[in-house]
């Protein structure tokens, strides 16, 4: 089991000094060439994401709330902060487009519409030569809609992966931060979470 040890950080913090973490795993079809890294840190209000896609051929087509986003480029972050079988799944696209749930299983989970999750996310993305990014934001107001008691403290952990897909691009791939266990592709799986650490 992977393990990330997310940094504090203060206002003028610089990505440059956040660890990246390699989403690396190589699953169910063969290696695309596409490569994905994740930075995370956090201060008292907020978790903040970083996410870096190396990927020619970009496909961004879905643009509607809780559209099938892992069509597209997609990259993903799962988290269970309660390590109580309760996950969110953020997904993004190379536009901004956020797929969002929350629960336990994949068929009762509660699909999250935000008519401004840009806003309220602080998402931007950016094509680059090599790819795109996309950088974000989760606040703790909006972790305390689901656990109203919630802090981001020092030396807690909770359950969590990254992950890269494309079912629909022109060379479909799935990766993951930590290893995935099942014989057919689901990111669903928080069995095959790993474990991060606020610093």
């Amino acid at each position: 089991m992977k393990k990330y040890i997310i940094k504090k950080v203060n206002n003028s913090f610089d990505w440059d000094s956040i660890p990246k973490l390699e989403v690396s795993e190589i699953m169910w079809l063969k290696d695309a060439g596409i490569r994905m890294s994740q930075q995370i840190c956090y201060d008292s209000e907020a978790i903040y994401v970083h996410q870096v896609a190396l990927e020619n051929n970009i496909r961004a087509e879905e643009k509607d709330f809780l559209s099938a986003v892992c069509n597209d480029s997609c990259m993903e972050f799962f988290f269970d902060f309660e390590c109580d079988g309760r996950y969110f799944n953020f997904e993004i696209n190379p536009i901004g487009t956020i797929y969002l749930g929350f629960g336990k299983e994949r068929a009762t989970r509660l699909r999250i519409i935000d008519k401004n999750p840009a806003e309220h996310f602080s998402i931007k993305t950016t094509h680059t030569l090599s790819g795109w990014d996309v950088y974000y934001k989760i606040p703790l107001t909006f972790v305390r809609l689901f656990y109203p008691e919630y802090q981001f403290v020092s030396g807690k952990s909770f359950k969590a992966n990254c992950y890269k897909c494309g079912d629909k691009t022109d060379t479909p791939h799935y990766l993951a931060w930590n290893t995935l266990s099942s014989d057919t592709p689901d990111f669903h799986r928080a069995i095959d979470f790993g474990i991060m650490t606020f610093e």
